[in-house]
């Protein structure tokens, strides 16, 4: 895919969602923090589902530690692993005090230094949270980046290093969001909505569908 060809598929995609954002219902930096580590291997509708009741008794570090890690397990049951995920939550909630003095970090070093926090955490928190042009490349991205032709790569690593290479400047912050929801409701994997697709002219997949 060359160049002005990418700034068209951008172009199309910003037209259609002029101001993209997470599906995760959040209202403070740690809100998203939280649940972005709670969506991991879960949908955003099972942690939006979860998270209010938390965060009306707890939406700090201090509560969260103070509820305890059982405490929060009564709160993210629905969740898929919410052991592993009520234990690092705990872990992070004490290092924010003890580091960071309970405030949520703007550094990837800092971030994924968290409990919990790998890089694709940190891309979302640095992007969503602190408008950073970082792109969390997870199983939707990375289907897109590699079926359209937009960003090849073997791995989740290579495809990021690749959108941030390959993305014009103009579209680095939003590119997280739109590619995320294109995976997610257009590009899905099994039987992509080619026929929806305000891209399908642009990309290199040669299986498109005709349903």
């Amino acid at each position: 895919m060359n160049d002005d060809t990418r700034h068209l598929l951008f172009t199309r995609l910003r037209t259609a969602n002029p101001a993209p954002t997470t599906e995760l219902i959040y209202h403070t930096p740690f809100e998203l923090l939280i649940s972005v580590i709670l969506s991991a291997q879960a949908t955003d509708k099972s942690v939006n589902q979860a998270t209010p009741a938390l965060f009306a008794v707890a939406n700090t570090p201090a509560a969260l530690l103070a509820l305890g890690e059982e405490g929060l397990k009564n709160y993210i049951r629905t969740i898929g692993l919410f052991n592993s995920k009520a234990r690092h939550i705990i872990k992070t909630c004490a290092a924010l005090i003890a580091e960071h003095g309970g405030e949520v970090p703007r550094e990837r070093q800092a971030l994924e230094a968290l409990p919990g926090v790998g890089r694709k955490t940190a891309n979302v928190i640095l992007n969503t949270a602190f408008g950073e042009p970082t792109i969390a490349v997870d199983t939707h991205i990375f289907r897109v980046a590699n079926r359209t032709g937009l960003a090849p790569g073997k791995t989740p690593l290579a495809v990021e290093l690749q959108l941030l290479q390959q993305v014009p400047a103009e579209f680095q912050k939003d590119a997280h969001h739109w590619l995320i929801l294109h995976g997610r409701y257009i590009c899905i994997a099994r039987r992509p909505r080619c026929l929806q697709c305000p891209i399908a002219d642009l990309c290199e997949f040669t299986e498109k569908t005709q349903l």
